[in-house]
């Protein structure tokens, strides 16, 4: 199977797919019709050296894979929201407009990120280590405390996987996560890409971001046992500071993964494999047309796969 570096992420009633600078995102609109919208997006690892170390690289990545999700996610949305004709903004909105103007949309989409990067570290990072802090008294190992935080830590993951996979509008999204991998599973398998061959692949991929999500959880068990200070202030402080550096060492393992077949690496990315089944979904017919016109935005495949298949003539 030859490995592409077309990556992606399902977005409200869409897929975006994205392929070094450009990205695409695809949506079913209201009346059927499917919308395709393509940018650039130049990466700070195209521009700066230090950018694309390892390690530093996979933090970069996960800080741009967070905008440009939020603003792909932004634009599928906008053909869903109920629009009102006699609608005056308040008095608040129309000082933010006035103040900020067309910038304002950005800056709203950049305190939606701060937001919801200090609400997942607060619940999965900062809880199950106070959690395990109570069990001081009972357990005076400080490296099982660690394992259980650990243990906490993966378990409120898997819950609040489990919570939001029961509603309906993220089931749907999970149809389209589904349609994002089967797709790209199809193409780097040197198939055209069609519904009727999409649907033969599989909806797991070693590269998806809930794999990614586990093994952040996982390394940060293993980095965490080596934090050996006493002070509680200091130990938060301390799993802050190292969570870049375990993001990017968790990103180095993803890459890895993506680009490997060997025994030892389709192992270890078996959990977060498995947890793919609980963040997608199969996908029908028309979500795999949209995620075809998707990786159309960003990427020839009809080249692609004649180069693919005259290697295999050749070997």
């Amino acid at each position: 199977m030859k490995k592409t570096s077309i990556g992606g992420q399902a977005v409200m009633e869409g897929v975006m797919m994205k392929n070094m600078e450009k990205y695409a995102v695809a949506v079913r609109k209201p009346n059927h019709e499917i919308e395709v919208m393509t940018d650039e997006y130049e990466s700070l690892g195209s521009r700066y050296a230090i950018c694309r170390v390892p390690i530093i690289r996979g933090v970069v990545n996960f800080a741009e894979s967070l905008y440009v999700g939020t603003k792909t996610l932004s634009f599928s949305s906008s053909f869903y929201e109920e629009e009102e004709e006699d609608y005056k903004p308040g008095k608040i909105e129309q000082f933010l407009i006035n103040v900020f103007g067309d910038k304002l949309e950005d800056i709203l989409m950049g305190v939606t990120m701060v937001v919801s990067v200090i609400l997942a570290l607060g619940i999965f990072m900062l809880l199950p280590f106070y959690i395990s802090s109570l069990l001081k008294r009972v357990i005076a190992s400080y490296t099982i405390r660690t394992l259980i935080e650990g243990v906490i830590r993966v378990a409120i993951f898997l819950l609040y996987v489990w919570l939001i996979s029961k509603m309906e509008d993220i089931n749907r999204l999970f149809m389209y996560h589904g349609a994002e991998h089967k797709t790209i599973n199809c193409l780097e398998h040197g198939e055209d890409l069609t519904p009727e061959n999409i649907r033969k692949y599989s909806r797991l991929h070693k590269r998806c971001g809930t794999s990614f999500m586990l093994i952040v959880m996982i390394v940060s068990i293993i980095v965490f046992l080596f934090i050996r200070v006493d002070q509680v202030l200091l130990k938060t402080v301390l799993r802050i500071l190292l969570l870049p550096m375990i993001a990017g060492i968790s990103y180095e393992f993803i890459r890895l993964a993506g680009r490997s077949d060997s025994k030892i690496m389709n192992l270890l990315s078996k959990p977060g494999m498995s947890l793919q089944y609980f963040t997608t979904r199969e996908p029908d017919d028309e979500m795999l047309e949209v995620a075809i016109a998707a990786v159309e935005g960003v990427f020839d495949w009809k080249e692609y796969v004649e180069a693919v298949r005259n290697d295999e003539l050749e070997n």
